[in-house]
C-alpha cells in the first residue's frame, strides 16, 4: 500500500467528507437502523456521531488503519459498540443473517469489486434487514456527465480507485436487493463531485 494512500488519502478524505454540510446527509442516511449493523467503508468514524440511539452494534469494515486511528475518538464517545472487524467489503467475517441493519457512504463508488461486496451484504443481513446507502455517481446532464467521464481516469488515481460514473441505485437493485427508496440530487459544490443518492433497500431473502 502506498505511502500518499495510507497516510495523506485517510486524511483528506476526513477533511473532505467531515465538513458540517455533510452532517445533514448523514443524519439522513442513518435513519431506521437499529440493533447490529454493519458499516462497509467505515473511514475515519464520520457516521459515529448520528447513529440512531436504536443501533448497539457496529460491525466496521476499513482497509486503512490511519483511518481506522482518527475514528478512535469519536467510538470512544459512541453510544453504539463498534468493532473493528474486517478490512475488505468484498469479505465480510460475520456469520449469516447475523445483522440488522447495513450502511455505506461514499463507498460503492471505490470497492474494486462491488457486486461481490453487495451479495456478501446480503449475505450477513437477516431476511427483511435495511441497507441504508448515500453514494454519489453518475449525473443524468449529459454535460456533467462528459466531464465525470474525463476526469475519472485521475478520480481513481488520487482517490483510491473512486469512480464518478457508478449508477448505486443500480448497482444495489442488481445484487438483490429490493430498493424501498431513493432520491437523487446535487449537494454544494463541482457538480461532477457531488451528484448524490440516499436510497433504503431490503434484503429479501
Amino acid at each position: 500500500m502506498s505511502f500518499y494512500r495510507e497516510k495523506i488519502l485517510p486524511h483528506l478524505v476526513d477533511r473532505a467528507c467531515g465538513s458540517q454540510g455533510m452532517v445533514r446527509w448523514r443524519e439522513r442516511a442513518v435513519e431506521g437502523l437499529s440493533g447490529t449493523v454493519v458499516e462497509i467503508g467505515f473511514g475515519s468514524g464520520l457516521n459515529v456521531p448520528v447513529y440512531p440511539p436504536e443501533v448497539e452494534t457496529v460491525f466496521a469494515v476499513e482497509p486503512a488503519e490511519l483511518a481506522r486511528r482518527l475514528a478512535h475518538e469519536r467510538i470512544q464517545r459512541s453510544h453504539a459498540d463498534v468493532k473493528h472487524v474486517g478490512l475488505h467489503g468484498e469479505s465480510l467475517p460475520l456469520e449469516d443473517d447475523s445483522c440488522d441493519g447495513a450502511l455505506s457512504t461514499f463507498t460503492l463508488c471505490t470497492i474494486p469489486d462491488v457486486e461481490t461486496a453487495l451479495g456478501e451484504l446480503r449475505r450477513v443481513l437477516r431476511p427483511g434487514g435495511r441497507f441504508n446507502f448515500l453514494e454519489h455517481g453518475l449525473a443524468p446532464d449529459d454535460r456533467v456527465a462528459r466531464w465525470q467521464r474525463r476526469f475519472e481516469p485521475a478520480q481513481k488515481t488520487l482517490a483510491d480507485g473512486c469512480h464518478l460514473t457508478r449508477d448505486p441505485t443500480e448497482l444495489v437493485a442488481a445484487a438483490g436487493f429490493e430498493v424501498q427508496s431513493s432520491t437523487s440530487r446535487y449537494a454544494q459544490g463541482p457538480r461532477p463531485w457531488v451528484y448524490f443518492t440516499e436510497g433504503v433497500a431490503v434484503n429479501p431473502d
